[in-house]
């Protein structure tokens, strides 16, 4: 890899990363560029950056057309691009674009992409080096994956993973008994709209276990070394809301085991820049079993907790490297893990009893983060902000550092940074948030990734006493939220959340069963199955594909055959995220 000098960079990212990306850019000197499509104007990463180029098309998809986003590269002059994460971050023909026009593409080679941004690939790797990886199927249709699942022991599961993609989007566990068909739709559906791609693979699903990541840095000539490991347990429905490093259950010989896995797959790759390596792991009297799940290759939303714990700031090593640094210059050798960091993802959510999270929205009145020593806030937003269901849910993301050897330590930190952090005009699992991390087994890490799950109901009782007193949910000036009159002796199923119409599945005059699905709604990059309460004919469409309903808004008025009550079910939820 040659030497380069860069001087602008574009960052193909929004929200909190893009903005966190630029401040440390522009420390290093580098003109920094945001794009944005002209729904997400408003966001602080767009006027966080020097300048600001607007992309075609709204929401989400806007930041996945490769075509626009070249052209964007071309028009600004920049001589790097910064993925982020999600979006086009893992896409490797991006990258071999970005490269084709002579520009500095700041993440791993298009080849380890192909390796790694494919999970099946990546999966394929693992094996061929002896790392254990849980029994799967490859890429495979619908088909393939009934196939997979009869090669099972009786009454085992499986996840539905997206092959472009991970964090969450496009997975979904399916059990005994559960709808694989609908299931599969659904990520195939949800992977298309975060990755543009819609493939799909299955592995058997390890209950009970824990979820360990370890950081990986490569310089591309030979160099990679491992700047310790995450905790990412604590998850709701696959998605996770809480980050710890180090893992403080993990004794030296576990992390020992985990960073020679992830080390001998980033040697076999000639590794350059970041990447995560993610581990399903389970305690024993006798040391650690652990498996190989994926490999994130990019900057992962918390590396926030590794930066704290270190004192490193991960963005400048990954443009050090870009620019054609190697490990020995940057001098990381040594390196060590001070105390405790502790992420809480600060999400535009509500949870409820079974560890649903239902998108909320609306305009910010206050944003008020906490400050002092050992606390940060990872956000884009401000006072005044107005959310759209067109994006991802994720608010802020509160950090913690406590240099103490006590974990206990940093989550009463971590408790009281929450306390601090004022929101209003939009609802937000904070006070979930510091009911899960007052639990005394998180204090003990005696949790696993089902901990969430099995303990929903509980969580969702003892986040009332953390309700700040008064929240001020802002609907007013919202987009189509216009008062509709329902045909006579009809009710409303209504949308249980602000939501883009993505598909509405009845027509009038169809006579409809409670439990139909009549629509399909997007809200945060979370799709939501809506199914109908009550069973009648529908007398009228009221809404249209592409139209933004906020919470309660109608989406079909039906004459129920006996009793109703109009509110909308919806299937569980699965994020597109991030993240």
């Amino acid at each position: 890899m040659t030497r380069t000098t860069l001087s602008r960079l574009l960052i193909a990212n929004r929200g909190e990363i893009a903005l966190r990306i630029a401040r440390t850019a522009e420390e290093l000197g580098l003109a920094t560029i945001a794009v944005h499509p002209a729904d997400d104007a408003a966001s602080g990463h767009v006027t966080g950056a020097g300048q600001a180029v607007e992309l075609p098309g709204t929401g989400a998809r806007a930041y996945l057309d490769m075509d626009a986003m070249m052209q964007a590269v071309a028009g600004s002059g920049a001589d790097a691009v910064h993925p982020g994460y999600g979006f086009l971050s893992e896409n490797a023909d991006f990258a071999r674009g970005v490269e084709a026009a002579g520009v500095t593409f700041v993440g791993p080679t298009p080849e380890t992409l192909d390796r790694l941004g494919d999970k099946g690939a990546a999966r394929a790797l693992a094996r061929d080096l002896g790392v254990p990886v849980l029994p799967g199927s490859g890429q495979t249709d619908l088909d393939g994956a009934r196939a997979f699942i009869e090669t099972l022991p009786t009454g085992a599961a499986v996840m539905i993973k997206a092959v472009a993609g991970g964090g969450g989007r496009g997975m979904r566990r399916v059990g005994p008994g559960d709808d694989l068909a609908a299931a599969w739709d659904r990520c195939a559906s949800e992977a298309k709209a975060a990755f543009g791609n819609d493939a799909l693979y299955v592995e058997r699903f390890l209950p009970d276990a824990r979820h360990v990541e370890v950081q990986v840095l490569g310089d591309g000539r030979g160099g990679c070394i491992a700047l310790g490991e995450r905790d990412c347990t604590l998850q709701r429905r696959h998605q996770k809301v809480v980050e710890i490093a180090p893992a403080p259950w993990l004794t030296d010989a576990d992390r020992a085991v985990l960073t020679g896995y992830a080390l001998k797959m980033a040697r076999a790759l000639d590794y350059r820049s970041l990447g995560t390596w993610e581990f399903l792991v389970t305690p024993g009297p006798d040391g650690i079993e652990a498996v190989f799940m994926e490999a994130n290759p990019r900057i992962q939303v918390e590396h926030t907790v590794t930066e704290e714990v270190f004192g490193l700031d991960l963005v400048a090593l990954q443009l050090a490297v870009a620019q054609g640094a190697t490990l020995a210059e940057l001098g990381l050798e040594g390196a060590a893990p001070r105390g405790y960091a502790i992420q809480l993802r600060v999400n535009m959510e509500k949870m409820d009893g079974t560890a649903n999270a239902v998108p909320t929205g609306g305009r910010l009145t206050d944003y008020a983060p906490p400050s002092g020593p050992g606390i940060r806030v990872d956000g884009f937003a401000t006072p005044g902000y107005r959310t759209s269901a067109s994006y991802d849910s994720l608010l802020a993301k509160l950090i913690v550092h406590s240099r103490a050897a006590d974990f206990p330590a940093a989550l009463r930190k971590a408790d009281r940074a929450a306390a601090e952090f004022r929101i209003a005009g939009v609802e937000t699992n904070l006070p979930w948030l510091r009911a899960l991390i007052a639990r005394p087994e998180v204090a003990a890490s005696e949790v696993s990734t089902g901990f969430i799950a099995q303990y929903a109901g509980e969580l969702f009782g003892a986040a009332g006493q953390f309700r700040p007193a008064e929240v001020a949910a802002d609907g007013q000036d919202a987009p189509d939220d216009m008062p509709v009159s329902l045909p006579e002796d009809s009710a409303a199923v209504s949308a249980p959340m602000q939501a883009t119409v993505v598909s509405v599945a009845v027509s009038e005059g169809d006579a409809i069963r409670a439990g139909q699905v009549v629509a399909v709604l997007e809200a945060m990059k979370m799709e939501h199955v809506i199914e109908a309460p009550l069973s009648g004919t529908v007398v009228d469409v009221l809404c249209q594909t592409g139209q933004t309903l906020m919470e309660g808004a109608p989406i079909i008025a039906v004459r129920a055959d006996g009793d109703a009550t109009g509110q909308a079910a919806t299937e569980d939820a699965q994020d597109l995220d991030r993240i």
